[in-house]
């Protein structure tokens, strides 16, 4: 790459959306200001000056300032140049794994903490298939008509992000785990006709295991609980439990025994008229024959 496209990926990567630190995200301005001041202090140890350091690792000024002032998350790519030029051993290589906990949303590492503490989790989804079962292919087709214009590298960390929960199926002990899905998800090509086959078939892996229970509720079913939106119950294995209901308590989460009661009430009437396990795998295979 020449020096005027090194200018302009500079320029590019400092004005670049998605890489800014959330000032109410204290954790995250607590990691990112650490990783930035650590990377000001070893490069004036060396004795380089910004604009030296950042014409070495190949970043604009306006960057370099950024990252170690606490104000811009670091790629791994900038980490990587960093720790190179100046000598850290892959010390600033390495910071990589806190920055990357950091550069998914509060709201995203937060459900991501409750569901990796779970010992039980129930849900309802309405309109889409729920991000634990989704595959990356369908995830990156929903966040690409979310109206949101994400860059491919924001798409990439937001896949990424949701496919990182999903070491919720590989714990140990397993977490008990009990999924109803609306039929017209299922039926909604999503991604195209490859994808769609691909997600469905990846459904039938996940509801094979023996800590998963996966239901169809069928459009004919008529009225049901779940009709006003998604429905969460998180139990831990303290005896506490989380809650969260679209079309409940503002959909916030609740701790609260009376709304949790109310949630599981609801949760449950949804499974009993759900289709049972072997009849909703049924359906699903019937749906790709259909093909």
């Amino acid at each position: 790459m020449t020096m005027d496209g090194e200018a302009v990926r500079s320029r590019s990567e400092a004005d670049e959306p998605g890489w800014e630190v959330d000032p109410e995200d204290e954790w995250g301005v607590a990691v990112i200001t650490t990783v930035g001041r650590q990377l000001k202090l070893r490069r004036e140890a060396r004795g380089m000056r910004v604009g030296e350091f950042g014409a070495a690792v190949g970043y604009g000024d306006d960057l370099v300032y950024k990252v170690e002032s606490g104000k811009r998350i670091p790629q791994p790519e900038y980490l990587d140049r960093a720790d190179e030029v100046l000598g850290a051993d892959g010390l600033l290589s390495a910071a990589w794994e806190d920055v990357k906990k950091v550069r998914y949303p509060k709201s995203v590492r937060a459900l991501a903490e409750l569901e990796a503490r779970a010992v039980e989790l129930g849900v309802y989804v309405g309109l889409s298939i729920h991000g634990l079962l989704q595959t990356p292919e369908h995830a990156r087709a929903l966040f690409e008509v979310s109206q949101s214009a994400h860059s491919d590298e924001e798409l990439d960390e937001l896949v990424a992000a949701r496919m990182g929960r999903k070491s919720i199926f590989e714990r140990s002990p397993a977490p008990m785990l009990s999924f109803v899905q609306e039929e017209v998800a299922l039926r909604r090509r999503v991604g195209g006709t490859m994808v769609w086959r691909q997600q469905l078939e990846h459904l039938l892996e996940v509801a094979q295991r023996r800590n998963v229970t996966f239901q169809v509720m069928p459009t004919g079913a008529g009225e049901h609980p779940g009709l006003s939106g998604k429905i969460e119950v998180l139990k831990f294995g303290d005896g506490t439990a989380v809650g969260r209901s679209d079309g409940a308590f503002n959909g916030r989460p609740t701790s609260e025994l009376k709304q949790l009661r109310i949630l599981e009430l609801r949760y449950s009437t949804i499974r009993a008229q759900a289709l049972c396990p072997r009849e909703s795998l049924a359906f699903i295979e019937q749906l790709l024959g259909e093909e």
